[in-house]
């Protein structure tokens, strides 16, 4: 059939049109289909969970000897560990810690961060040995995330100062929460095509897309990460609650949760960490953390 002149330019506004929207129809009954097949299963997540590395001998011993309080022994097994070491050394001489002269040695590292800061920079350590070479989902790599890392371990001690609690457990419960941008990370770079769509339609985050496609949520598969590295069970129970979906019955944990949730989002809301695509990892929950916006916002010296 011969168009017309006068219905040439309708033709075309048509097929414009027609055909990108046909095609988005199709790939969203494609991503659909996959969804009721489960695109990430429960054995993927497993699988995921399986493949991960249980902490360096070095590491354990360490970790083990900080328990007990012994410094000096943990820090003789430390400096076998040639990147454990480097590790230490490059935390303790960051800018952040306002350190004028170089430290080197790694019982005088463990005297400036005390015992629970110490534990907690091993359980950073732990976290960092799971993050890619090469991040796919997240506009990320090694520095970004030790950064979010830092920042996070910092203000985190900020608050538990704030509140009066000494607690190594609740010290180190924060080194776990970056676990969760890994997985997310991992679970998500191979199908980053049908997530993207997903997104795209229906503005889910990604907490919400894998519960959705996998029946597990990213703070569920940290508590899983805890449970292999041996961590306390009150470190899964604080993370669980800083998903602002699961609030605890406990009212310590609890409230610790709600410090975890705003604080994640807090530093999510960052410049670098915006432009990596890390505002749209969790959905945040204002109701679950009203009593105690205020509170935050005055520490964090917020306007």
């Amino acid at each position: 059939m011969q168009l017309k002149p006068k219905n040439i330019k309708k033709y075309i506004y048509h097929e414009e049109i027609y055909f990108p929207l046909m095609q988005l129809k199709l790939k969203c009954m494609k991503l659909n289909f996959k969804s009721r097949h489960k695109v990430i299963t429960q054995t993927t997540i497993n699988s995921y969970i399986d493949k991960i590395p249980p902490a360096p001998k070095a590491l354990q011993m360490t970790i083990m000897f900080l328990d007990a309080g012994e410094l000096g022994k943990a820090a003789q097994i430390a400096q076998t560990d040639l990147a454990l070491s480097a590790y230490l050394r490059s935390i303790v001489n960051n800018p952040l810690y306002g350190f004028s002269h170089e430290v080197k040695e790694i019982a005088q590292i463990f005297g400036i961060l005390g015992l629970a800061g110490s534990q907690q920079t091993l359980y950073n350590y732990m976290t960092s040995l799971l993050s890619p070479n090469k991040w796919v989902l997240f506009k990320m790599n090694k520095t970004s995330f030790r950064t979010l890392q830092d920042h996070l371990s910092i203000q985190w001690q900020k608050i538990l100062k704030h509140l009066q609690i000494d607690s190594k457990n609740i010290t180190n419960a924060i080194s776990l929460l970056p676990s969760s941008i890994i997985v997310s990370e991992a679970l998500f770079c191979a199908n980053k095509e049908d997530v993207t769509l997903l997104r795209s339609v229906k503005a889910l985050d990604y907490n919400t897309i894998l519960k959705r496609l996998g029946g597990i949520d990213l703070f569920d598969v940290c508590s899983k990460i805890a449970k292999k590295w041996e961590m306390a069970d009150e470190i899964s129970q604080i993370i669980q609650a800083a998903s602002g979906l699961k609030p605890s019955h406990d009212a310590q944990i609890n409230l610790l949760g709600k410090w975890m949730h705003l604080l994640l989002f807090y530093e999510l809301s960052q410049p670098l960490f915006i432009e990596a695509g890390l505002n749209d990892f969790l959905d945040f929950q204002p109701e679950y953390v009203a009593d105690i916006y205020d509170e935050f916002s005055k520490l964090m010296e917020i306007a």
